[in-house]
């Protein structure tokens, strides 16, 4: 047999993987993956079991289930008084990752360029550079993350086929301010790219700031590619159910490559959350639940641990900096919290192409009271 001919030579198992099994492994209180540990709510799962029940147990249709494309329809007038044409500009996928995955295959070609912001969530890169292209990372600095647009400017060029924005951002917590859109709007102006919008936490945004998304601004809408998840904003993040917004011809190619990557996404699934999606409490009052959440773990941290907190103001991660505490490089240090004192995090060198370090973990604080209280009593041991 001759041996295999890896196409992503430079890749191997997640970090958010490794440090779950090491969490597991030595029972330690996982902060690392980004998934809560509470329940979600009973009647969405009483809405999927109806639908079992009531049949829906086959294929759905391969841009989804068109009740639920209008109720996300409906929704995104509802949050951003943006009308959105159901059957030709939303496609339901499987998960927020699938629909990065899609839009990146449908536009980028071999030696096509892709600018990124690092850190940067770590399914970007590979899907680049499975469709031959090449990312070009723009560092974000701590500790307010803030882009350089002078940096993006100066990295466009005949190559550029697209950009890629993630707010609010993970790992970091930043999101993009009305100033950043406006510059982003001046770089995009008689351009010939894309832009791939990652909005998965767009309801998770805290302190009154405002999501900005790319479907406000005409500009952007009309070349952008934007993604959203169901499992963020419901705590479902098992059920892996998102979605794609795109302009008719984008969303033409961008299904071509959906459908022979899932086809479908699971049937019962959609129909629970078209119900769901008819009522706005489901979604409007998140903000303020997860605001909860952050403030008392970050109160927590600064009143009795030695971590010093940077900025949040949106998703469910908190960025914290140990450089009182140790010299050692964030993966080393994050393996040793995690067996010596119990709490498993991920290192953010992880989600920089160049490994920079920032000596600075990643906290998910989506987890019930108790465990952030059991948490922080054991970091404080630090």
């Amino acid at each position: 047999m001759n041996s295999v001919f890896s196409k992503l030579p430079n890749v191997g198992t997640t970090i958010f993987t490794v440090m779950s099994a090491l969490a597991n492994e030595h029972k330690a209180i996982n902060l690392s993956q980004g998934f809560p540990d509470f329940d979600i709510d009973a009647h969405l799962v009483e809405l999927v079991h109806k639908a079992m029940k009531n049949g829906y147990n086959q294929y759905a249709p391969m841009p989804g289930y068109m009740p639920l494309r209008e109720e996300i329809a409906k929704k995104i007038y509802h949050t951003y008084n943006i009308s959105v044409n159901p059957d030709t500009e939303i496609t339901i996928t499987s998960g927020g990752t699938e629909a990065i995955f899609d839009a990146i295959q449908a536009i980028v070609k071999p030696n096509d360029e892709v600018i990124i912001f690092d850190p940067a969530y770590d399914c970007y890169v590979p899907a680049i550079e499975l469709a031959g292209g090449k990312a070009i990372s723009i560092p974000l600095m701590p500790p307010d993350f803030a882009p350089d647009w002078e940096k993006v400017k100066s990295a466009i060029t005949d190559k550029t086929i697209a950009i890629m924005i993630n707010t609010p951002h993970n790992p970091t917590g930043a999101v993009l301010t009305e100033k950043d859109i406006q510059n982003l709007i001046q770089l995009v102006q008689d351009k010939n790219f894309y832009l791939i919008s990652d909005e998965v936490y767009e309801h998770l945004i805290y302190d009154n700031q405002t999501h900005h998304s790319v479907l406000r601004y005409p500009e952007l809408r009309e070349r952008s590619f934007a993604i959203y998840s169901f499992g963020k904003t419901f705590h479902a993040t098992g059920w892996k159910t998102g979605y794609c917004v795109a302009p008719p011809e984008l969303t033409k190619e961008f299904r071509k490559i959906h459908q022979f990557v899932t086809f479908a996404s699971p049937t019962p699934l959609q129909v629970a959350y078209a119900e769901y999606l008819k009522n706005s409490v489901h979604y409007i009052h998140i903000a303020n639940f997860y605001q909860q959440k952050r403030d008392m773990f970050r109160n927590l941290i600064e009143k009795h641990t030695k971590f010093k907190l940077l900025p949040c103001l949106g998703s469910y991660f908190q960025l914290v900096s140990y450089e009182n505490i140790s010299d050692k490089p964030d993966t080393e240090f994050a393996i040793e919290l995690t067996k010596n004192i119990g709490v498993a995090a991920i290192p953010v060198s992880v989600f920089y192409q160049n490994k920079q370090q920032d000596k600075l973990l990643r906290f998910c604080f989506a987890k019930r009271e108790e465990t952030l209280y059991k948490a922080v009593e054991k970091l404080s041991k630090l």
